[in-house]
């Protein structure tokens, strides 16, 4: 067999991803959060580019009205549709959601002459954080203290060698915001090249620090330190902490059987339980939760259908500002420099159309999803339907991976509250009967009602699916436990002893 080269011509297809598309791909799945630093990186990186909240709302007063003498491109989207034509709205021409306009370049001079002049009025400034009458000089300098910073300061103070106070000041770092310190003592004295013995002597006078009970290595410590401080840490309390999973179960009899004492010492030491704190930081700040702001709003009509609206408040306003193009463009430059206008102008023109198409097509398979889901926004959880990415895909007519996409970190304002889009997508549980399949969430919310509403008659896993199979769902009682758990739902066994407990 001989070996020789030849050139072969061959024709193929292939999928190649431009960065551009890439971009569109990644705007997708941004949360709206994500999305707006994704747009304040761009209107930084990119001279060409600006935010349209102000500018738009200074000349008119209104959201998503714009003055087109600016000479400027807005992604300026409305988005209010009614299901019944949300379709039509998606279909609808760019000219819609995509205004351009030539004209002077007055609002980029205005803006070149913005920030303090020679003429400012410093005294004006006066208001807020700036200084004037009626400014509160100490509220600006104070701030609610973190629990690190609380037990660092501790810490400088326990007159530690600077080894151990190196020591402790791991340890405090280690420490969450619950105020437990999770570490392993080896591993953290192998880290710090110290004695283990050492690391566990500082540890201990740590666990001296306010409040009582902080840097425990898990709850049982931290209830043990609360009580010694109380006097109170006996040996059969000691015993009754370290049985803590029995008092989780309301097993009273085993309880009472492992310290040895009765049932009534044991009610009390549970009393005494319930008084101590098993967050012991948690009256220090923690992180600011963020609100989650929604992405769309589904409305009921008074016709009874529902309609489907973006929120315009988590939509970036973006401007391509024409007329500055133009002004630079006209200017002679190198080669370099036309390339990078170009370049400029190019993402800006790919990044106002690619959130356009973005938010169409949140809105697309946000008012899918409710046309799917509607008995759910009429009547409630228990009529929930099963559904899939592919479904929505389909009826659509888009991929599922980018319906994956849009449902990703996205949040839908409802009459009945705010869920993620994914909330409405969960898995089939076949009919007993062959009929309509039950989404998993609505069985996951039945069997919680049938708890909720069981009374001094404790239903089994068994008898539930008894319940179940009567309503037509065809059920596994592993199935029901799973669901059971996921809910938080103590057994039969546990709920029976909480309510001999409670009697």
């Amino acid at each position: 067999m001989s070996a020789y080269q030849r050139l072969d011509m061959r024709q193929g297809q292939s999928l190649v991803m431009t960065p551009q598309l890439q971009q569109a791909i990644k705007l997708l799945q941004l949360s709206n959060i994500e999305l707006a630093e994704f747009v304040a990186d761009e209107i930084e990186r990119n001279p060409l580019l600006e935010r349209g909240e102000n500018a738009a709302q200074a000349e008119t007063g209104l959201d998503g009205d714009v003055d087109k003498s600016k000479g400027r491109d807005e992604l300026a989207l409305d988005g209010s549709e009614g299901i019944g034509n949300a379709r039509d709205a998606v279909d609808a021409s760019d000219s819609d959601m995509y205004e351009a306009g030539t004209g002077s370049d007055e609002a980029r001079t205005a803006n070149s002459q913005s920030g303090p002049s020679a003429s400012t009025d410093w005294s004006s400034v006066g208001s807020g954080r700036g200084g004037g009458e009626d400014f509160d000089f100490e509220g600006s300098l104070t701030s609610e203290k973190s629990l690190h910073e609380h037990l660092h300061d501790q810490l400088a103070m326990a007159g530690l060698s600077q080894a151990d106070s190196l020591i402790g000041a791991r340890l405090i770092d280690e420490t969450d915001d619950s105020g437990f310190c999770k570490v392993d003592l080896e591993e953290t004295a192998k880290v710090l090249g110290a004695d283990p013995a050492n690391v566990a002597a500082v540890l201990e006078v740590c666990q001296g620090f306010d409040p009582t009970g902080v840097m425990a290595r898990d709850l049982t410590e931290c209830l043990a330190l609360q009580l010694k401080e109380r006097d109170r840490l006996d040996p059969v309390m000691q015993t009754f902490l370290e049985n803590l999973h029995l008092v989780a179960k309301h097993d009273i009899k085993g309880l009472s059987e492992i310290c040895g004492v009765d049932k009534d010492d044991v009610m009390d030491m549970i009393a005494e339980l319930r008084t101590l704190s098993p967050r012991p930081a948690s009256g220090f700040a923690t992180e600011a939760t963020i609100a989650v702001a929604p992405d769309v709003f589904v409305k009921e009509m008074p016709n009874g259908m529902f309609a489907v609206e973006l929120n315009s408040e988590t939509l970036p306003r973006v401007l391509m500002d024409k007329a500055y193009y133009a002004e630079v463009s006209a200017l002679p430059m190198r080669d370099k420099e036309k390339e990078f206008i170009s370049e400029c102008a190019a993402n800006a023109t790919w990044l106002i159309k690619s959130l356009d198409q973005r938010a169409r097509t949140i809105l697309k398979v946000a008012s899918e999803i409710v046309r799917q889901q509607d008995a759910f926004f009429a009547h409630g959880v228990a009529h929930l339907r099963p559904l899939n990415l592919k479904q929505v895909a389909d009826a659509i007519e888009m991929h599922e991976s980018t319906v994956s996409r849009v449902t990703s970190n996205k949040y839908m304002a409802t009459p009945r509250g705010l869920f993620e889009l994914k909330y409405f997508f969960s898995a089939a549980i076949p009919s007993t009967g062959g009929g309509e399949a039950h989404s998993a969430e609505a069985v996951r919310y039945r069997i919680k009602q049938l708890i909720d509403e069981e009374g001094d008659k404790v239903l089994s896993d068994d008898k539930i699916v008894e319940i179940l199979t009567e309503f037509g769902i065809e059920i596994a009682r592993r199935t029901v436990a799973k669901y059971r758990e996921s809910l938080g739902i103590p057994s039969s066994v546990q709920r029976r002893r909480m309510l001999k407990a409670s009697a």
